[in-house]
């Protein structure tokens, strides 16, 4: 009894062992695109990646190998597991270059050799490893793990991996040494806790422990279940630090945003995997290997994970705030879930004109919604039933013959329609038309009292959206106006956290890196469309001020300064079509013009491919127009 109680332990915990190893490969790989998704442009980001690649190599060849029945197909995981290893310290010397770089301390020259030589000599390695030189044969121990044994070869980079990862420790200490305040002396030791785990769990301790793990196999396994916890454990803490390096956003964004990344990947992905995994087990005892619990329990398995996430997913994201900022992060979600959109306003007006027409017996009706310039137009005109909308011009009559007198009526004549100003006051409580609807055939008809108090509480109605949509307005045209001068402190705040010198230099890049990616998606939408009017540039001080001579029409004030880039782009004298010529006639033609590849390439016989190319060359250069343009509007509302 005390024998079958202990296989059953020892069963267990290798159980366990081998589904917290695949866990640890499915995390590292969701960390790995976590990097490659949102913080790729940073250097200590990207060594960062490579860590995990050879993390994911690592854990992914030691589940497969572990739950692997032949022998040959065992040895090739291992042999596969052993890239990793050996690509781990030079990744580790790569990284702790980068952060120390980044804490104002860049490498001469010393720290840049020493990386690509041992890039180099983990290749030299790479080369051996099929050849037998590097590593022995397989070692098939039924009472603990298959490994392969151990060669001369194997002892030089052992020593080699112990000397490489000293000098990458010895590099990270000194990035800890040089942090100045609080948050990142806080946050580099979150690192150098994490930075542990890929170095000691990757380690090949079975090459010289192997025979000492057969003897004690409970403690091995128990030994191993643990360690895979931690390592699991201290790899989201290192890519947790990881995740404030070439960001700009606040603090808040990405905790949340990581949280949520590993709690809907990592986190789903192991639990499936592992109740799959118990099940399969189980099902092996009794003589099926696979049965209809299995799909169910994977089914069931992510379903309840979900519905608990989503269900407790409010609670978590509120963790990283304090109470007063709590309030205001509410506040700005509430906003967002009562967001008045375009088609919830064409929707409320919809119902509006179907109870006026219903109301009055008419045969149609309609809102024209003014814009908000000086002079205001007739911006967006929605109908019901048989609705005969007056042109342009007329409406603007309209509203000059309505406005007149001084006095605003409650209703107008104007033919067979019966026209209703929608008005709203302002801030300053000033009273203004913001629309006009209007009762088609109805002009020359006398209306009871009943029919006239239903159509005043209905053109109220009619007007109160209309008010909250110009008040919605003036937000979103306060936080575009305050979104440069955000953005710019937090990257000061995101670029000083590891390297107070940052604070000190003459000019601080301000504009984000994707501001070509941004010009682009502009451009493709030139004439229309939400790559233009959603634009991020839109937010720039030199489109703010551009507003005015555009009466306040914001995909006008970008077109007006995108196409002031181009010229700027444009050589002196006669337009030709000569290589001088080729960036401007590019932009001209393909966005301006909206001209299709293939004709543009013919007429200025180039490939498409160059096509592509150049225009990426050109929308550099009109990024880099912008650029300067703003700076010169930033300057000149500073007053240097």
């Amino acid at each position: 009894m005390v024998g079958s109680f202990y296989d059953g332990l020892l069963i267990f915990f290798r159980i366990v062992s081998q589904i917290l190893t695949a866990g640890i490969a499915i995390t590292a790989f969701s960390l790995l695109l976590y990097a490659l998704t949102f913080n790729l442009r940073d250097r200590v980001a990207r060594s960062f990646a490579v860590i995990m690649v050879c993390v994911v190599i690592v854990f992914t060849a030691e589940a497969i190998g572990s739950a692997s029945r032949y022998t040959w197909e065992v040895e090739f995981w291992l042999h596969c597991q052993w890239v990793g290893i050996i690509i781990l310290p030079p990744a580790y010397l790569h990284f702790s270059d980068a952060l120390l770089s980044t804490t104002g301390k860049p490498s001469r020259w010393r720290r840049f050799w020493a990386t690509r030589i041992a890039y180099f000599m983990s290749a030299i390695f790479l080369v051996l490893l099929p050849s037998g030189l590097f590593i022995g044969q397989m070692i098939d121990n039924p009472f603990s793990a298959p490994f392969l044994q151990a060669t001369p070869t194997t002892d030089v980079f052992i020593i080699f991996y112990l000397i490489i990862m000293g000098m990458a420790w010895y590099n990270l200490v000194r990035a800890y040494r040089r942090t100045t305040t609080n948050t990142s002396r806080r946050r580099m030791t979150y690192l150098l806790t994490g930075a542990l785990s890929p170095a000691l769990g990757s380690f090949p301790y079975l090459v010289f422990f192997g025979n000492l793990a057969s003897q004690y196999r409970l403690f091995f396994w128990l030994v191993a279940a643990i360690g895979s916890l931690l390592i699991g454990g201290l790899i989201v803490v290192m890519a947790y630090s990881v995740a404030f390096f070439g960001v700009a956003w606040p603090d808040r964004v990405v905790k949340t945003r990581l949280v949520k990344w590993i709690m809907r990947g990592p986190v789903v992905a192991s639990m499936t995997l592992g109740l799959t995994t118990i099940v399969r087990r189980f099902g092996e005892v009794f003589g099926a290997s696979y049965s209809a619990l299995v799909p169910i329990s994977m089914v069931l398995s992510i379903v309840v994970c979900e519905y608990i996430i989503t269900l407790f997913g409010p609670l978590w994201e509120r963790l990283p705030f304090t109470s007063r900022d709590q309030q205001e992060v509410n506040l700005l979600h509430h906003l967002e879930d009562r967001l008045l959109t375009q088609n919830d306003l064409r929707q409320y007006m919809e119902m509006i004109l179907a109870a006026v027409c219903d109301r009055l017996q008419a045969p149609g009706a309609y809102v024209a919604i003014l814009s908000s310039g000086q002079e205001p137009k007739v911006e967006q005109v929605i109908t019901t039933g048989k609705a005969g909308f007056p042109e342009a011009d007329v409406s603007d009559s309209i509203f000059q013959a309505i406005t007149s007198n001084g006095d605003i009526p409650e209703l107008f004549h104007w033919g067979d329609d019966l026209i209703a100003p929608l008005v709203a006051s302002s801030a300053q409580q000033e009273w203004r038309i913001e629309g006009l609807l209007g009762i088609s055939k109805v002009g020359r008809q006398s209306l009871d009292e009943d029919q006239l108090q239903a159509l005043k509480l209905l053109v109220e109605r009619a007007a109160m959206p209309l008010r909250d949509r110009r008040t919605q307005q003036e937000i979103f045209e306060s936080l575009q106006s305050l979104a440069p001068d955000i953005d710019f402190i937090q990257r000061i705040r995101a670029t000083g956290r590891y390297d107070g010198a940052t604070l000190l230099m003459e000019e601080i890049p301000d504009l984000p890196p994707d501001l070509s990616q941004w010009v682009k998606e502009a451009l493709t939408h030139y004439w229309g469309g939400p790559k233009l009017i959603e634009s991020p540039l839109m937010g720039l001080r030199v489109v703010q001020e551009s507003l005015n001579e555009h009466e306040g029409n914001h995909a006008n004030a970008l077109r007006s300064i995108l196409r002031q880039a181009i010229e700027q782009v444009r050589p002196e004298g006669e337009r030709r079509f000569t290589a001088e010529w080729i960036l401007y006639n590019i932009l001209e033609m393909k966005f301006l013009e909206g001209r299709k590849v293939r004709e543009v390439a013919g007429r200025l016989a180039l490939s498409e491919a160059d096509l592509y190319r150049k225009q990426r060359v050109a929308i550099e250069a009109v990024a880099k127009a912008i650029s300067e343009m703003e700076t010169q509007a930033r300057q000149h509302q500073s007053g240097t």
